[in-house]
C-alpha cells in the first residue's frame, strides 16, 4: 500500500519478443479471454503476471490438476466456530474484485470443472453460483486467462472445442538467443558471456528433444544454473543440478548431455 491506502503492483521483468504485451492488453479491454500455448519454462506465468501488474490488476493463479473440482474455483461452505460461512474460491475471487484469473496448464483439470467457465467466456460475462444462488456479472476489469503446453496434449488432455473457441490465444516458444540472453543476465545476475555460454548450451540440448528427450532445456533451468554459477559454484556442477538432472533419470542420457555440458564448460 502507499500514502494512499492503495496497492502498489511491483511490475516483474518480462522482455517481450513481439506483440503479445499489446494483444493481451487489447483481449483485456475487449473483455475477450485469453488462451496462452507453450513448452514449460518459456514465459508463460511470468508473462501473466507482467501484464497483470501493468495493469494494475489483483491476479489469482490456480495450479490445475486432476482433482481439481468446479468447488475448488468457485468456492464452497466452510464449517467454523459452529457455524457455516461461504468461502470464494480463487475463481469468485478475480470476479468480485475485477482481477485476472489465471488457470496454468487447464488441460489438466477435469472437463466437468473447465465447463464452469464458459458463462464468463461468452457475451454474458456471468458467474453462477448454484450454492449460494447467486450471479456475479464480472466488471469491465475482470479477465479470464489460460494456459497449457501442447507437447503433453494427447487424446485424454486436451480442451473440449467447444471451450478452445471461446478465447483468442497465443503461442509461446522459447526466446530468441539474443533475449534469452538478456533474461538470464537480469534474472541471475552472471556476466554476458556465461549467459551467452548458457544459451548456446540451451540451443545445443533443444535439439535432442524428440529423439532422447520428452521435453528440453526452459528458460527457467537456464536461470536456475545462472543462479547456482553466481553464488560460486562450479559451472559444470551447477548445470548437471540445474539443466542435466532435471531432464532424464537414465544414466545413458545424463552422461549424454554432460558431454554436451563439457562442450561450453570445459573443465
Amino acid at each position: 500500500m502507499n500514502a494512499l491506502n492503495e496497492p502498489v503492483f511491483e511490475v516483474p521483468y518480462y522482455q517481450p519478443t513481439g506483440q503479445e504485451c499489446e494483444l493481451f492488453e487489447q483481449a483485456w479491454k475487449q473483455h475477450l479471454p485469453m488462451l496462452i500455448k507453450g513448452p514449460t519454462g518459456c514465459g508463460k506465468t511470468r508473462f501473466v503476471a507482467h501484464m497483470a501488474a501493468r495493469l494494475k490488476l489483483p491476479l489469482f493463479t490456480v495450479s490445475c490438476h486432476d482433482d481439481l473440482t468446479a468447488a475448488d474455483l468457485i468456492g464452497r461452505h466452510l464449517i467454523t466456530a459452529g457455524s457455516t460461512v461461504w468461502c470464494d474460491g480463487p475463481l469468485t475471487q478475480a470476479v468480485r474484485t475485477g482481477g485476472i484469473c489465471y488457470l496454468d496448464e487447464v488441460v489438466e483439470a477435469r472437463k466437468d470443472t473447465t465447463v464452469v467457465l464458459h458463462p464468463l467466456t461468452d457475451d454474458r460475462r456471468i458467474l453462477p453460483i448454484e450454492r449460494t444462488g447467486e450471479v456475479l456479472h464480472a466488471p469491465d476489469s475482470f479477465m479470464l486467462v489460460v494456459s497449457y503446453n501442447p507437447g503433453y496434449q494427447h487424446v485424454l488432455k486436451t480442451l473440449k472445442p467447444s471451450t478452445r473457441q471461446r478465447f483468442v490465444a497465443m503461442s509461446f516458444d522459447f526466446p530468441p538467443p539474443e533475449v534469452e540472453i538478456g533474461v538470464v543476465q537480469q534474472e541471475s545476475g552472471v556476466s554476458a558471456e556465461v549467459a551467452q555460454r548458457l544459451v548456446g548450451l540451451a540451443t545445443s540440448l533443444r535439439r535432442l528433444q524428440g529423439y532422447d528427450l520428452e521435453e528440453s532445456v526452459s528458460t527457467r533451468l537456464l536461470v536456475y544454473a545462472a543462479k547456482l554459477m553466481a553464488a560460486g559454484m562450479p559451472p559444470r556442477m551447477a548445470c548437471l543440478a540445474a539443466l542435466v538432472e532435471p531432464l532424464s533419470d537414465e544414466s545413458d542420457t545424463i552422461a549424454a548431455l554432460q558431454s554436451i555440458v563439457d562442450t561450453q564448460f570445459p573443465a
